[in-house]
């Protein structure tokens, strides 16, 4: 027991010698209690480490001296563990079962370790004891040598961590610990700094404040600008067919994987409020885009200018700013754009310019193919029992394809819509081509205007289905230049129909038609009949046009030639009869019309308006009755009115002028009325009272 005693005092003597010296004591108790002692000559507080892991700071034991007293049951050397050892004595007040272990580790022990924040609080503890705010903890600024080797010790404290932030990206679980570790320590060094300026009248060591933050951030924009120029090693991008694409391809795959890295390792190392992922992605942000605008100071040709902006406003924001991973870390909206507008916009025109110049040459090369195929006298394919021609399809591919791509390139929609510009180019040179094709005569015309009509439909259901690629005027162009196109097609289908139909025509409004020769109206349906048998090779949709515009046309022949004054109601008995010959008219054509395909619904109540206006006999109706017929269909003129009234013989001069004062009174604006016009299209002599 002496012998125990003994080195228990020559042990004590140890450490009483070496005060400067900051070592940890490991008391294990038989409660299972650790306590860490921080053994300074008995100066400064000792830090415990309860049951949640947390360091606390505790007061040393003192004697009636007031010196700290240890009780140390075994002689340990410096930077040596003591082997556990139970003391029993017949003096001992301490329950025989308490058992004690007693481990002191050094600072260059726990540096070595990688324990920097244990590392850094023995260093922050001796600095307290040299330059201590406190008078009573303050040992007259410490003696020089013990201040010069508390500064050595700092800086290796300090390479240590530099090492672990280094080692960040291509840590493994090791190395992440150790990053921990300098985490910790920057934050206690920052603690630190921000109480020596609470204190600005005590007396700071030099190396204060040591700004680790500060020199933290410095460091990884340093590492992140390294990584960014040295991207050989980088797998990817080998194959690619120019060395800047090789190299814009290895620094968008750094950014990408060291990012991903960050996301998910790193900032497990890292406290919530640092916010580490937005701070990497910052500065890797400004190293890419500094290297990008070194590349593009040397000029580039056009293969290599589309890929940098494919990066730029594609792959760089789509594929990693908005990885899976990476969406919920980054705040990608808070970024600036990867190149400013200055550097952008030449990029941006060289590439559209091109595209321009392609998208004109693929598209010309298609209509003249269409042209030769024309010309050479061949019939158009038949499809679904249909003319069809490849034309529109061709050119539809082509430039949206071309508009889609230059968005995603360009990175908006709207810098992309001057290829639009190319269809509009055309549009004008396909109508012009059809129209002199027309103008010939050759055996595959109507065959090929019928396959055309699909096509200048496809063309108009594309402008009005991607509205959004097109400037407003754009669109207003084109829609006018496809309904030119449509117009003339059938114009030009319709003008046979009409030719042979016109020695029918002439019956319709006559005497012999009144007389109740119904076949006059029957042998117009049959021959329009006989022509639209003869376009059923036409689309199905482009049919039902065809069917519509007839029903317009002989519609509006019909009105034409009841209004031509060839025919006077002069009673009662003939207005009545024309009425019923109207009403009957009116059933036939619309019931053929719309059993044939027709979908001009409205067109079947303009006869039985006019019907109304003969069958009536007061003056006073009759002008309700012409009204009515305006307010329904704005377009009708007083010169129309003229036309009606001359039918009903009886009216006198001052009852026709009521009627068109009444007219002009209630007439409602053509712009402002909802119906379709239609008397419009009906010709009438300018004077027929």
């Amino acid at each position: 027991m002496k012998d125990i005693r003994q080195r228990k005092n020559e042990g004590f003597h140890r450490i009483s010698k070496s005060s400067r010296g900051l070592y940890n004591c490991v008391l294990l108790t038989s409660d299972g209690m650790r306590t860490l002692g921080s053994i300074t000559g008995g100066m400064g507080p000792v830090m415990t480490e309860g049951p949640g892991g947390q360091n606390e700071k505790t007061k040393p034991a003192k004697g009636k001296h007031g010196k700290p007293k240890f009780k140390l049951p075994h002689v340990f050397k410096r930077g040596v563990k003591c082997p556990k050892e139970k003391i029993t004595t017949e003096t001992d007040t301490l329950d025989s079962s308490l058992q004690i272990e007693c481990a002191v580790i050094t600072f260059e022990e726990n540096l070595k370790l990688r324990r920097l924040s244990q590392a850094g609080q023995q260093l922050i503890q001796m600095e307290e004891n040299l330059f201590g705010r406190d008078p009573e903890n303050k040992e007259k600024g410490g003696k020089k040598e013990e201040v010069e080797k508390l500064k050595t010790d700092y800086e290796a404290l300090l390479d240590q961590m530099r090492l672990a932030v280094e080692a960040s990206l291509r840590a493994g679980p090791e190395d992440l610990e150790a990053l921990r570790a300098a985490v910790s320590c920057m934050q206690q060094e920052e603690r630190q700094d921000e109480r020596w300026r609470e204190k600005p009248a005590a007396e700071a060591p030099v190396w204060r404040p040591r700004r680790c933050r500060q020199s933290h951030d410095t460091l990884l924009q340093t590492m992140v600008e390294g990584r960014m120029n040295n991207t050989e090693e980088v797998n990817g991008g080998d194959n690619l067919s120019s060395s800047l694409k090789r190299d814009l391809c290895k620094m968008g795959l750094r950014v990408k994987e060291d990012l991903l890295k960050v996301a998910r390792d790193v900032k497990r190392c890292y406290p919530k409020e640092i916010d580490i992922c937005n701070i990497y992605a910052t500065l890797y942000h400004q190293a890419f885009s500094a290297r990008l605008k070194e590349i593009t100071d040397f000029g580039l040709d056009v293969e290599d200018c589309t890929y940098l902006l494919s990066w730029v406003n594609d792959y760089y924001p789509n594929d990693i700013l908005k990885h899976k991973e990476l969406a919920e870390e980054i705040n990608y909206e808070s970024l600036k754009a990867l190149l400013p507008e200055e550097v952008a916009r030449p990029l941006e025109e060289q590439y559209l310019s091109h595209k321009e110049v392609k998208v004109k040459t693929w598209v010309s090369a298609a209509l003249k193919k269409e042209e030769a195929s024309w010309l050479s006298g061949a019939m158009p394919e038949l499809g679904d029992k249909h003319y069809i021609s490849s034309i529109a399809i061709d050119v539809i591919q082509l430039i949206d394809g071309a508009v889609r791509e230059a968005s995603t390139i360009l990175g908006e929609l709207s810098k992309a819509r001057s290829i639009m510009c190319q269809l509009k180019s055309f549009l004008m040179s396909y109508k012009r081509s059809l129209g002199e094709f027309m103008k010939g005569k050759r055996g595959n015309t109507k065959a090929v205007i019928k396959a055309n009509l699909a096509s200048i439909e496809q063309f108009r259901d594309y402008i009005v289905r991607k509205a959004d690629l097109f400037t407003e005027e754009m669109k207003s162009h084109c829609l006018s230049v496809v309904k030119d196109m449509e117009d003339s097609c059938y114009l030009y289908l319709s003008k046979f129909i009409h030719e042979d139909l016109k020695p029918r025509y002439r019956k319709l409004g006559t005497q012999a038609w009144l007389t109740g020769n119904s076949l006059v109206l029957m042998e117009v349906l049959e021959g329009v009949k006989s022509h639209t048998e003869a376009c059923k090779d036409l689309k199905t949709s482009c049919f039902e046009e065809l069917l519509g515009r007839l029903h317009t046309e002989v519609m509006v022949e019909y009105v034409k030639r009841l209004l031509k004054r060839k025919l006077r109601l002069k009673d009662r008995v003939q207005q009545e009869t024309a009425a019923r010959l109207l009403y009957e008219d009116n059933t036939r054509l619309h019931t053929f019309f719309t059993e044939e395909g027709s979908k001009q619904e409205w067109l079947g109540a303009i006869i039985p308006k006019i019907a109304e206006v003969l069958k009536v006999q007061d003056p006073g109706f009759i002008q309700l009755e012409v009204v009515t017929l305006a307010r329904d269909y704005p377009d009708l003129s007083e010169c129309h009115v003229s036309a009606l009234l001359y039918l009903k013989y009886h009216l006198y001069a001052s009852d026709i002028k009521r009627i068109k004062e009444s007219l002009r009174e209630n007439r409602q604006p053509v712009g402002l009325h909802s119906s379709r016009t239609f008397f419009s299209r009906v010709t009438v002599k300018s004077k027929i009272m």
